[in-house]
């Protein structure tokens, strides 16, 4: 679940909890900065699910195109070599036909919670039901509005999580100002 919960106990519910900005112009600057990378963290971690679950998405839709007659008539993986079946997941992942591909920012951090699978959009990435390309169509597209839905609330999650960190980031900023205003002054 990658959605806050109020009262709960994860990083994500601390930072989107509704309390977690009050007065922070009145917090010491190294908490401010805490704040900060924590909620950078969170974002890091929301990336990283949200492009998990796209990478998934693109894989099975890649399979439906190739079903519907607009792809390949090969299978998407099926009995291929090792080398065809990274050539197709290059060719599925790395395409220039990607739209949502969110609001640019660069995330030095790396994700915190790369093998844990505590969130729901890393239990449906590692569904190996969600897996199985020789699923019937109907099922192959349950599937898919399955990882949409999960990838829209991810996608919801990391955009308010990225207010809080531009909140945060301007007190920073403001700070900086402030000294850079009062040193100008005493000269």
């Amino acid at each position: 679940m990658t959605e806050y919960r109020p009262g709960g106990r994860r990083r994500i519910d601390r930072v989107l909890a509704p309390g977690y900005l009050d007065g922070i112009d009145l917090l010491d600057l190294d908490e401010v900065r805490i704040r900060r990378a924590e909620a950078d963290q969170e974002e890091v971690d929301l990336s990283y699910a949200r492009r998990l679950l796209q990478g998934r998405i693109d894989i099975l839709r890649a399979e439906q195109e190739r079903r519907s007659g607009d792809g390949s008539d090969a299978p998407v993986f099926g009995n291929r070599t090792d080398e065809a079946i990274a050539e197709t997941l290059k060719r599925i992942l790395g395409g220039e036909k990607r739209t949502d591909r969110g609001m640019g920012r660069h995330l030095a951090a790396t994700p915190s919670r790369v093998g844990e699978h505590r969130r729901e959009a890393e239990r449906a990435v590692s569904d190996v039901s969600v897996s199985d390309l020789d699923m019937p169509d109907a099922e192959l597209e349950a599937a898919i509005r399955k990882l949409i839905d999960i990838e829209s609330r991810t996608s919801a999650s990391r955009r308010a999580v990225q207010q809080v960190v531009d909140a945060l980031t301007a007190e920073v900023a403001r700070r900086y100002q402030l000294d850079q205003v009062s040193l100008a002054d005493r000269f």
